[in-house]
């Protein structure tokens, strides 16, 4: 019998960015999935998942919408989350290079450059080796589109894998973030990663 804990249900927030290849990516990794655009959707999930997009219009939108602190005390409250590139940026604490009244929900003891990859002409895909992934000694291939990187990071953020000699996927405690898109592969173990953290926490 399948119960509400083995299909823990994440949201997507869906207020900009590549919300329905994260949603495929959720449920073939065994998760329920909802969009969250209104702050009452947050009500009831397990996690949540900040996908990649254009990191100044999701916050702005964020705010908009009233959404913003809602986020923000969920982290803060303990709740699993996960951000892929702009998502990443938006679970930074600190970031580098945005626009000058850019917010974040933060949660990661961490500073993160905006674009520090290039433009969107520079993006690439690149073979990983990336901690707490099943198969792991499979290589996992990130493709990284106007990705962030980690400048610094606090003395509890994990590094899971780098690239260029930059973190590129971290964890600390209940958050994980990404600088490139897994949803955009066929291979889901970074969002079977997250599920599996998500049970964990429940």
């Amino acid at each position: 019998m399948v119960t509400t804990a083995d299909q823990p249900l994440i949201g997507v927030l869906a207020v900009q960015g590549d919300v329905v290849d994260h949603a495929r990516a959720l449920e073939a990794a065994g998760a329920r999935v909802r969009a969250v655009r209104r702050p009452e959707e947050l009500e009831g999930l397990d996690g949540l998942v900040i996908p990649g997009g254009e990191s100044t219009t999701i916050d702005r939108l964020c705010r908009i919408f009233g959404l913003h602190e809602p986020i923000r005390a969920q982290i803060a409250e303990g709740m699993p989350v996960y951000g892929s590139c702009a998502g990443m940026i938006q679970l930074a604490d600190q970031i580098l290079d945005g626009h000058r009244e850019q917010q974040t929900f933060g949660g990661i003891d961490m500073t993160v450059r905006r674009n520090a990859f290039g433009r969107q002409v520079d993006s690439f895909e690149t073979d990983l080796g990336i901690d707490g992934l099943a198969e792991p000694d499979r290589p996992y291939r990130a493709v990284f589109i106007r990705a962030p990187w980690v400048e610094r990071l606090g003395e509890d953020v994990e590094v899971l894998a780098r690239a260029d000699d930059h973190p590129v996927a971290v964890r600390q405690g209940n958050l994980l973030a990404t600088s490139f898109h897994p949803e955009v592969t066929e291979d889901h173990r970074v969002h079977e990663l997250f599920v599996r953290m998500v049970r964990e926490r429940a």
